[in-house]
């Protein structure tokens, strides 16, 4: 596919579909060596992980657990910086290796949340495991352990990322290339 337009803006292709499975091929071969022992509860964060977690543990060969929790941190093509909980975690955390899954990490935010929880619910150790990574945004000091591929601060949409709810169900992954004039 080569150039779409969501919401009246234009996106073109930035990271094919098949550059994305290698990436998480790769993800998935160091996870399986890292954790082989350790019976991890993957988590991953609604509603942009989605393709990513379900691609990444169709790799994951290791005995683990998947669940969900859903978090909101968007608003339009621009983080709010506050996070909103609206489904909780309901797995028994204690004592774990707790393997959260992001579709993008960039200011840090959404991550350092769950963590926070992750701890209080008394998690043995926490990883993360992201599809995308924006070192030029990231403002935390917490480890990332699994990055599939490391992107500058662009808008993307695709592969699980949305903008204003669309663009979820695109394979490849845009980068937001002209913003339609919005008095027009």
């Amino acid at each position: 596919m080569g150039n779409i337009v969501l919401h009246g803006h234009k996106f073109k292709i930035k990271i094919s579909a098949s550059e994305i499975q290698k990436a998480i091929g790769d993800v998935a071969r160091q996870i399986n060596a890292d954790l082989k022992d350790k019976k991890p509860l993957f988590l991953a964060v609604l509603n942009g992980s989605f393709m990513f977690a379900a691609d990444l543990m169709k790799k994951v060969h290791i005995d683990c657990e998947i669940s969900f929790i859903k978090l909101a941190s968007y608003n339009g093509t621009s983080s709010t910086g506050k996070i909103t909980e609206l489904i909780g975690i309901n797995e028994q955390i204690n004592g774990r290796t707790v393997v959260i899954i992001e579709d993008i990490v960039d200011t840090g935010n959404t991550i350092e949340n769950i963590t926070v929880q992750l701890k209080e619910h008394g998690a043995a150790e926490i990883k993360i495991a992201t599809l995308l990574f924006k070192p030029e945004a990231y403002t935390k000091s917490l480890p990332i352990e699994y990055t599939a591929i490391v992107v500058p601060n662009d808008f993307l949409v695709g592969y699980g990322l949305d903008y204003n709810g669309l663009g979820r169900n695109l394979a490849d992954i845009y980068v937001l290339d002209y913003i339609a004039d919005e008095k027009k």
